[in-house]
């Protein structure tokens, strides 16, 4: 059921991911208004627009709650300020460039009593609840994720994510590791990790990973950002029942090769439902599960040159 008046946004960053999702999500639930646009180099059309928060807040504009979609380097400080002032928060994926970034805005939410929500929006993938349920009561002997794309497609032109804390090949990796926390039963930790960084770079354009579980089931993740032609965004699970494979980035569940569940592309519009939720229950959801795993592949990762990437 609709809220009795609709939760006030402004949208702070109107880059790929907000034009792409964020805009028809909120657009398709009534739950939302978008009222205003926080953005150094665009507008939108219809709206007030503003190149600073500080300009926001000083032009009278009301609004409840921000949605912050610009590159986790500078969403740490924009977060404090908002969840400061009294407004809802909702994270782009990852929440910050840091943990200890995310922890603060976690504190500070709970300080002054709103809502902080940190999205992963693989999690709200069609299959992806279909496959935890298939899995309940299984034994997994093995897991393996292979998440390669195009970051030239995907990416093109956006050089913050070869900084330090855009995460390179994690940006989409940290997808797959969404899923993956999401569907397997058991807590998994990093062994070992391979990260291949470009010369002229400073974050990784592949990596290996090596998981266990607690109860020592082996956990490969392989992450490319050079694939070229058909993408790929597939995981599969070994289990006493079967094998499990999620495709297409959680859209598709398949056991032992047969397709038994498939639905159209809902992510987007299930964060705002869940953050509409969040707000209506006084609570907050910032899990930072799969941030964890990124910072320790950085923190044992072993680095190897690779050559320059020159988009």
């Amino acid at each position: 059921m609709p809220t009795a008046t609709p939760i006030r946004v402004a949208l702070i960053g109107l880059g790929k991911i907000a034009r792409d999702q964020h805009l028809p999500a909120m657009a398709g639930n009534p739950d939302f208004e978008l009222v205003a646009i926080v953005s150094r180099h665009a507008e939108q059309p219809g709206l007030p627009s503003f190149h600073t928060f500080d300009e926001l807040q000083a032009s009278g504009v009301a609004f409840d709650a921000v949605a912050l979609c610009t590159p986790p380097q500078v969403r740490h400080g924009l977060a404090r300020q908002a969840l400061e002032a009294g407004k809802h928060v909702m994270l782009e994926k990852p929440p910050g460039a840091t943990l200890s970034e995310v922890e603060d805005l976690r504190q500070v939410a709970e300080a002054h009593g709103v809502t902080l929500q940190a999205t992963w929006h693989s999690r709200y993938a069609p299959a992806v609840q279909p496959a935890r349920d298939w899995l309940a009561g299984k034994t997994i002997t093995a897991a393996r994720i292979n998440w390669r794309e195009d970051v030239r497609v995907w990416h093109p032109g956006q050089d913050w994510i070869w900084e330090p804390g855009g995460l390179g090949v994690f940006d989409p990796g940290i997808n797959a590791l969404s899923i993956a926390t999401a569907v397997l039963p058991r807590p998994f930790f990093l062994t070992s990790a391979v990260l291949h960084v470009p010369e002229n770079r400073q974050s990784p354009i592949q990596a290996e990973l090596d998981f266990v579980d607690t109860v020592g089931t082996p956990v490969r993740a392989e992450f490319d950002f050079l694939q070229t032609g058909p993408q790929s965004w597939d995981i599969e699970i070994d289990t006493d029942a079967g094998l499990l494979r999620l495709s297409h980035g959680g859209a598709r569940l398949w056991i032992d090769g047969a397709l038994v569940h498939e639905a159209p592309e809902a992510e987007y519009p299930g964060l705002y439902a869940r953050f509409a939720e969040l707000i209506a229950a006084g609570a907050s959801d910032v899990d930072v599960t799969p941030l964890r795993h990124v910072a320790d592949a950085f923190l044992l990762g072993r680095r190897v040159a690779a050559p320059a990437f020159v988009e």
